[in-house]
């Protein structure tokens, strides 16, 4: 294999089968990108165009989504709060970039399917399905890290630095995405293999197996060195072609588990060992200082982020039972009850992108409160558990 770098945004790699891959690095928002886009497959004309693009994606780009349709019960039944939020924080950050440059996130991409379609010529879409990423990325992430996840998504959301115009040229040069991922993975390593590593790997892989002598891949310019290296291992035999190793979501670790079900095993221990050593009375004092503990502290970060005042009751009671109960999780309580209570509107969905950059949003819109709340409440139930309640033991035990 060799690899020409023509230009900032383009590599030509020949393969030893006499195959020519043309990768085009483009910015995602530039207006640039997307006409050199349309430049490079006229002047090429390759017998296949390969995109950075999963067809999901590709769908919601194209095709009108139905918002009212997506059922906030499931996602926090499922745990699928974070998938939502990553996924919203993302599109308001690349809508941001968009306004900014005066082309919409992605257009190149969208641009090259379109084109291909006008011309005749065959294309695929290369990129992992963008859930599956994500939940790689949450799995391979501890609790603090992901904390740290969640904070640096969010950031980039609420960020509102304008950029100069040289600063927006630049962008050809790095893809401003994939630099937000790069500046995560050095914070989060687990992510960044979920996040930047494999993504490599799985485009470089359906590139190389794409149909076609001369095939011109459009990806993000953060993606084209990764991909370049990538390919060169695939061809000298040193990486496997088969990538089902990382198109599923890892299953949960049996330590994970244990750790999970250690906290109420350790709650009811002590209740137990002090009804033995002091009696019944002294067990109940016990629990009821664990749940008054729990439940107060849940309690008030729902009040803290305007809950609906009847799910402050649902706070009350289900913070206890969810700790005693690893599977749930009081958020899963009080986010489904504050979707109910006050139900989201079509409005509401379709604005997520926009308030999810400001606070004033987090609590005008019923989606992101919903899940504001699902957040706080667990945050209250977590520090009434490992902090007050050791306190609060000391004090009256």
């Amino acid at each position: 294999m060799k690899a020409e770098h023509v230009s900032d945004t383009i590599n030509r790699i020949y393969l030893d089968n006499g195959d020519e891959i043309i990768l085009v690095g483009t910015a995602h928002v530039s207006q640039n990108s997307v006409d050199e886009v349309r430049q490079v497959i006229e002047t090429e004309n390759p017998d296949h165009i390969c995109l950075e693009l999963d067809k999901g994606r590709y769908e919601s780009k194209t095709k009108e989504q139905s918002y009212a349709n997506m059922d906030l019960k499931k996602v926090f039944k499922e745990g699928k709060t974070f998938l939502v939020l990553a996924n919203t924080a993302l599109a308001s950050f690349q809508k941001k970039m968009g306004n900014q440059t005066g082309s919409a996130p992605g257009e190149e991409i969208i641009g090259a399917s379109k084109i291909a379609q006008e011309k005749g010529i065959p294309y695929s879409f290369c990129d992992r399905e963008i859930a599956t990423t994500l939940k790689r990325a949450w799995a391979k992430s501890n609790l603090w890290n992901k904390a740290k996840l969640i904070a640096t998504l969010l950031s980039s959301a609420f960020d509102k630095e304008e950029f100069k115009p040289e600063e927006l040229e630049e962008l050809k040069k790095s893809d401003t995405l994939q630099e937000m991922m790069n500046e995560l993975s050095k914070e989060l390593p687990g992510a960044k293999s979920a996040l930047i590593d494999e993504r490599d790997r799985f485009l470089a892989t359906n590139i190389l197996q794409a149909p076609g002598h001369k095939k011109v891949a459009v990806i993000g310019a953060g993606h084209a060195n990764g991909i370049v290296k990538t390919i060169e291992r695939l061809e000298k035999g040193e990486l496997s072609t088969d990538l089902s190793d990382i198109s599923q979501v890892p299953k949960p670790s049996k330590l994970g588990s244990i750790i999970g079900w250690a906290v109420p095993v350790a709650l009811l221990a002590i209740i137990v060992a002090a009804g033995f050593a002091k009696g019944f009375d002294e067990s109940l004092k016990y629990f009821l200082i664990w749940a008054g503990t729990n439940s107060l502290t849940t309690v008030l970060f729902s009040i803290l982020s305007n809950a609906h005042p009847l799910n402050w009751l649902v706070a009350a009671i289900g913070a206890p039972i969810a700790v005693l109960n690893p599977v749930l999780g009081v958020g899963i309580f009080t986010g489904i009850a504050e979707s109910q209570l006050r139900k989201p509107t079509v409005k509401d969905f379709e604005k997520l992108s926009d308030d999810i950059a400001s606070v004033k949003g987090w609590f005008k819109n019923r989606v992101l409160h919903a899940f504001m709340i699902f957040f706080t409440t667990s945050m209250g139930s977590i520090l009434g558990t490992f902090v007050l309640f050791p306190i609060m033991l000391r004090i009256f035990g």
